[in-house]
């Protein structure tokens, strides 16, 4: 049992780290995950200019994804609406419908510019095995901006979510301008869908956020959505509105969507109601409004980790001059190369040193009269000097290329490789500055090419309080009658008297004369028995501070039993016992103190006819425990006072 036992808690372990840093939860560097790295990498791999079907592509990803090609098919649609780093062509569905995209045999996709500025740098980026060994594939990419925060992410794992929303792109690149600088800066959610966002409670990428619809009530007898809320689709908000109007909770004729590029839902109200007065219960009941939570949860050293979006951006600017000054070290190490062999280059064919070599019998022979040969030009060849392998580069010079050489064209190119040099290395001494002008002509990409990535901000930061439904109720009260000589309860009963002023949404809880209670929607007319005990509004918060003491008595031994108790849950519609079947029930309060008096049978050697108690003297219980006998004498009547 012990090592079935250890065997389970490994595997479990190990199912759970694999699910948390390889499928769900995005890495901090280039904030993707496994598949969506995968994909780009893809993407690189067939980049060549033109359009790829996304069923090839699909099939390339497989080499290095081992969970299929639906998985990677859908992921790679989302990675593409995102606009950033995928070019699409075809149907790729619609964010606002909530559409799906065509099959992958129809639509096709490309890796974007903005996407090879960002990601692509195969000298610096780390390789290791896919899962079946047979090729490489990236631990992660080196990017250059934040993209967990640029396009958001979402993930369940075992123990632990991520939940980042979307921010603007140009916004998240100034944040990091300023954070290279060390100024101050403050970032917020922007959804490709619009609408209106009260940060108020963000916490930096910590909280929640409140999100809205945009409405357009410019027509007081109808109301057109312009914008969705961040996480609805136009069905999903017009099934909200339809199931709101259906309960009575808004009041309207009918509703049409005409969304196309743009989103427009028209609403158009009942006769007699307006939109100023249907606002606040669209907000209410309806999709219109939402409160999303938000985790900012990522892999960060291969641990899970929750930061802040300040950490983050900071994280990133540190990470950019990271990178960019690897990729300048990196070029100044290939241009010193380049240089150095175009420097042998020209001596070799300008002093004719390949001359010395038609008298060599011997390998041996001819790689020495070409060293000997460099020895009266050391001085600008430079400390390197002439190695085996720079003689075995000279001697594959073609003849033609010799014959053809340009001395002029060869020492404007040696020129123009000191000067990029000289510049790297005014950049490495400067590179904060550098950064920021990299940031710089990302930015003006982005706005020169409105298709490559959103420009100017979608959704509205502001500040609205959440629509208190209590409120809105208020305005639509009815009053509630109970007849308790024929039994008949609603808002449509005539006689009887007025038992509350009570809304079309609340629910109603009657205790019958036998104490049975029920818990049931409004009714405008409905049985629920004669001579009930209590009825009144099914509100928890209420009826939790409600203690019913209910005072009956046991019909085989005719002694008196007290039971109280407090109601704090139900199921709709179901009927609730709180005392015995055979239990004849006299007296039932809902005042926590009050006296009772008991009288008893007169028995032959009954000294006590009668007792007063006090119900405050008796503990609350809980609904299914048993009363409590208050005394061994039958009793005649009970009189609560």
């Amino acid at each position: 049992m012990a090592y079935i036992k250890n065997l389970f808690d490994k595997n479990f372990l190990e199912y759970a780290s694999y699910v948390i840093k390889d499928r769900a939860i995005p890495d901090l560097e280039d904030g993707l995950k496994p598949v969506q790295r995968r994909i780009l990498h893809s993407l690189f791999e067939m980049d060549d200019g033109k359009f790829h079907k996304v069923a090839n592509v699909v099939g390339h990803c497989m080499k290095y994804h081992p969970h299929g090609d639906a998985s990677i098919g859908s992921a790679l649609v989302v990675l593409a609406n995102k606009e950033y780093f995928i070019d699409r062509q075809g149907n790729f569905g619609n964010i606002y419908t909530g559409d799906g995209a065509s099959a992958v045999r129809y639509i096709e996709c490309r890796a974007t510019p903005l996407a090879k500025d960002i990601f692509y740098n195969p000298k610096l980026t780390n390789s290791v095995d896919s899962y079946d060994g047979r090729n490489k594939e990236p631990v992660l990419f080196p990017a250059k901006v934040p993209v967990l925060l640029v396009m958001g992410a979402e993930g369940i794992a075992v123990g632990m979510s991520t939940k980042v929303l979307p921010h603007n792109i140009l916004e998240v690149l100034e944040a990091e301008k300023a954070a290279l600088g060390g100024k101050k800066f403050e970032l917020f959610p922007d959804f490709p869908t619009g609408g209106l966002v009260d940060v108020s409670d963000y916490r930096d990428g910590n909280g929640k956020v409140l999100v809205r619809a945009k409405l357009d009530t410019s027509d007081p007898k109808r109301i057109v959505i312009r914008e969705l809320p961040f996480g609805s689709t136009t069905e999903s908000l017009i099934n909200s509105v339809e199931t709101a109007a259906k309960a009575g909770r808004i009041k309207i004729q009918s509703i049409s969507d005409y969304t196309t590029e743009n989103v427009e839902i028209e609403i158009k109200l009942a006769r007699g109601v307006y939109s100023q007065e249907t606002i606040d219960a669209l907000f209410a009941f309806t999709e219109c409004e939402q409160s999303i939570s938000v985790n900012l949860l990522v892999i960060k050293d291969n641990l899970p980790r929750i930061m802040t979006v300040t950490e983050v951006i900071k994280h990133h600017a540190k990470q950019l001059v990271g990178i960019l000054t690897k990729e300048l070290e990196l070029e100044k190490r290939e241009l010193m190369d380049k240089l150095h062999q175009r420097t042998l280059e020209r001596i070799f064919i300008e002093e004719r040193i390949y001359k010395a070599i038609e008298k060599m019998k011997t390998a041996e022979g001819v790689e020495k009269s070409v060293i000997d040969g460099f020895k009266p030009f050391m001085k600008e060849v430079g400390p390197r000097g002439v190695s085996s392998e720079d003689v075995e580069r000279l001697l594959r010079i073609p003849i033609r290329r010799i014959s053809l050489y340009d001395i002029n064209k060869a020492r404007s190119e040696m020129q123009e490789i000191k000067a990029r040099i000289k510049e790297i290395q005014g950049h490495l001494k400067n590179i904060v500055a550098y950064a920021v002008s990299f940031l710089d002509g990302i930015i003006g990409k982005i706005k020169a090419n409105e298709e490559v990535g959103r420009g100017a901000r979608k959704t509205k930061v502001g500040a609205f309080d959440k629509v208190d439904v209590k409120d809105i109720i208020k305005k639509d009260l009815v009053v509630l009658r109970y007849d308790g000589k024929t039994g008949y309860l609603g808002t449509e009963v005539s006689g009887g008297q007025a038992v509350a002023e009570v809304s079309p949404f609340d629910r109603i809880l009657v205790l019958r004369k036998n104490a049975t209670y029920q818990v049931s929607d409004l009714p405008d007319k409905a049985f629920v028995g004669a001579e009930a005990w209590w009825v009144g509004v099914a509100d928890k918060e209420e009826l939790s501070k409600t203690v019913f003491t209910i005072i009956y008595k046991d019909k085989k031994t005719g002694f008196p039993y007290i039971k109280r108790c407090v109601i704090e849950g139900w199921i709709m519609n179901k009927e609730y016992a709180l005392v015995p079947a055979d239990a004849q029930v006299l007296h039932v309060d809902t005042r926590n103190k009050f006296s009772f008096t008991v009288t008893y049978i007169p028995k032959p050697r009954q000294k006590v006819s009668k007792e007063t108690f006090k119900a405050q003297d008796f503990l609350v219980k809980g609904l299914k425990a048993g009363g409590v006998r208050v005394a061994n004498k039958e009793l005649k009547n009970v009189d609560a006072k």
